[in-house]
Order: structure tokens, then C-alpha cells, then sequence
């Protein structure tokens, strides 16, 4: 396992607002991702993740498409999603997309797959809600079959079993690097132990140190299946300006609009300037001058003993030429500032 700090970004295509303070059309938002895609490229960040969903306020609900979009103008920059709601697709073709994108990239492709927070894929592509747990765990069985490559030979009860049957395109070299995310669940980290994948924790909120079990659970996991332990991540939300009240007063107004649109629907009270700023403080928001965020980013990897970060950069209606900032100073500033942070140890 490598001991090199990787710092990434995560959106899902928040629908922004233009200069005029109008709602841009999701078309647009899918072409201000791809121009942020390769800032991040030019400012040497490590990883951008694009996060499947399909609803009104996120844009992109075929990552790879867009990634590779990213890749045809990028060099270095690894591409993956964040995260493949995997219980609601095929598997074959998730792999197959991927292989493609691992392809056109010339291998730097990723692939995170997880169950997902949000249910609107379930009803789109005709699944059941109550087979929510059986649909993941039998599609990660198969995905997991994929990755060795050679013919495939799968039975289960979800979709129709493979005999003997190769997927193509193959991985040119290695194998396509997948991750397992995590929000909260306990199976979730032993699945991902079991099956000898990497784990990414989403931590949206609260003190980031509270998923120290979540990382024990995964050592002692991997002490009793065998095998080598693979790294860890962490996907938090975060933006950065020039200044701690600058950074907070540009978030403020898109963060509030997308946490009360969820809670509404999720049955959570309104978010307000108070809990916003007890957040930045102390828990899972990553929001400040570079200075700030690289400290903050620094104490969660060290924390919890992992070796990436995914800054969701995006927030609701946080508007393009703040999201492309943001990206310059995470990668100009705050990156070289972690590193320099853990090799002082």
C-alpha cells in the first residue's frame, strides 16, 4: 500500500446559478464540470469523482460519459464516480463503461460503488425498495467476478446467471481500481474487507473522528479474513477562498438551499447560519482560506489513518467562477500544504 497523501474532488453536478443569479440549465452545469475536470488536472490534484443521481438538482446521472469527456482533455488526473449506485444498474455494462473510460484514459479510470442515499434510481430503472440490501450485495458479487477477469461464471437470484461468458473491453493493464463507499454502515466495511477492495468513508456531517470504528472495524476485519489491508478515503463536503469569511459567506447561501431541499424530504428540520457555522468549526465541513482547510484536512487524514481526500466541492446553487477558485486554491495551495503536513508526521 502506498504511503503517498492523494487529495481528490467530488461533485455531482450541483445545478448552480449564473452571474445573474438564474438557475443554469443542466446542460450547462454538465459543461461547467467538465471545465472544472481539467483545472483540476491543471492544478495537479490526484482524483475527480462524479456522483450519479437523477433528480432536478444534480445534473449528471451518467458520470462516465462525462468523465470521459474530462479525460480526452487531461493528462494525469485519475477519473471515477462518486458513487455507481450499483443495486440500480447492471453490472456488466457499469464494468464495461468503465473499461471504456479506463481506456480513452490510457488507465487512469476508478469506480466507486455504493447503495447510494438516494432512492430515485430504484423506481427509474424498475427496482423494489425492499430488495435495496439483496440488489447491492449480489451486484457487488458479480462486479467483484468482473474485476478477475477471464469468462465469467456467476449464479444468483437478481438477474440471470453467466456461464463461461468474457466482458469486453478488458482492463489493458491491472485491474480497474474500485472502491466501496461507506456512509455509516458496519456490513458495508466488512463487505468491502471480504472482497479485498479499498473503503471510502462519506462523512457529510458531524465530528469526522466518530468513524474511528469504522476504520478499527476495517483492521480487524482484514486481521481475521487475511490479506492486505487497502487504503482508506474519506469524501467530505468543503470550499475554499481567499479568506475564512470569505469562504463561508460564498458557501452559506448554496449550502442552505440544497440541505433544506433534502431535509424537507427526508423529514430534518431547517439548517440554519448557527449549525452551519458549528460545522466549520468542529465537524465535517471543510470551508476556509487554504491555510485553514489544509489543517483541518490534515488532522481528519492523520485522525483516521487514511490516505485520500475527496473534497465535495460543489454545493447547491454555488455559482461556476467561485466552484473554479475554489479548485485553483485546493490545488495550488491546500494540497501542497497537507503533504508538507503529514511528511512532518
Amino acid at each position: 500500500m502506498s504511503d503517498r497523501i492523494e487529495l481528490g474532488l467530488d461533485t455531482f453536478g450541483d445545478v448552480t446559478v449564473d452571474a445573474s443569479g438564474k438557475l443554469e440549465h443542466q446542460a450547462q452545469v454538465i459543461r461547467n464540470v467538465v471545465e472544472e475536470g481539467v483545472l483540476a488536472d491543471q492544478v495537479g490534484l490526484d482524483f475527480i469523482g462524479l456522483g450519479e443521481h437523477h433528480r432536478d438538482d444534480f445534473a449528471i446521472s451518467a458520470p462516465e460519459v462525462a468523465l470521459a469527456a474530462i479525460a480526452a482533455r487531461t493528462q494525469k488526473i485519475r477519473l471515477g464516480s462518486a458513487v455507481t449506485v450499483l443495486s440500480s444498474d447492471e453490472p456488466v455494462r457499469v464494468f464495461q463503461r468503465f473499461s471504456t473510460l479506463d481506456a480513452i484514459s490510457s488507465g487512469r479510470a476508478e469506480v466507486i460503488l455504493g447503495r447510494g442515499s438516494f432512492t430515485e434510481s430504484f423506481p427509474l430503472f424498475g427496482y423494489a425498495l425492499k430488495d435495496y440490501e439483496l440488489l447491492f450485495s449480489e451486484k457487488l458479487d458479480l462486479f467483484s467476478a468482473l474485476l478477475k477477469g477471464g469468462a465469467i461464471n456467476w449464479k444468483g437470484t437478481v438477474r440471470p446467471e453467466i456461464v463461461g461468458q468474457q466482458v469486453f473491453p478488458p482492463i489493458e493493464t491491472g485491474t480497474l481500481k474500485t472502491w466501496i463507499g461507506v456512509g455509516g454502515s458496519p456490513e458495508s466495511v466488512v463487505r468491502a474487507v471480504s472482497y479485498g477492495l479499498p473503503m471510502m468513508l462519506a462523512i457529510i456531517g458531524g465530528e469526522p473522528t466518530r468513524f474511528r470504528p469504522f476504520v478499527d472495524l476495517y483492521h480487524r476485519a482484514v486481521a481475521q479474513f487475511g490479506g492486505e489491508a487497502q487504503p482508506l478515503g474519506v469524501h467530505s463536503p468543503g470550499h475554499v477562498a481567499e479568506t475564512d469569511e470569505q469562504a463561508r459567506e460564498e458557501l452559506w447561501p448554496g449550502y442552505q438551499v440544497i440541505h433544506n431541499r433534502i431535509g424537507r424530504e427526508r423529514g430534518w428540520g431547517p439548517t440554519n447560519r448557527q449549525r452551519f457555522d458549528m460545522e466549520a468549526d468542529m465537524g465535517s465541513l471543510y470551508v476556509g482560506s487554504p491555510e485553514t482547510v489544509a489543517r483541518k484536512i490534515a488532522r481528519t487524514m492523520k485522525a483516521l489513518g487514511t490516505k485520500r481526500f475527496d473534497m465535495k466541492y460543489s454545493s447547491g446553487t454555488l455559482g461556476h467562477d467561485r466552484l473554479m477558485k475554489s479548485i485553483e486554491l485546493y490545488g495550488t495551495k491546500v494540497a501542497p500544504m497537507v503533504r508538507e503536513m503529514a511528511a512532518e508526521g
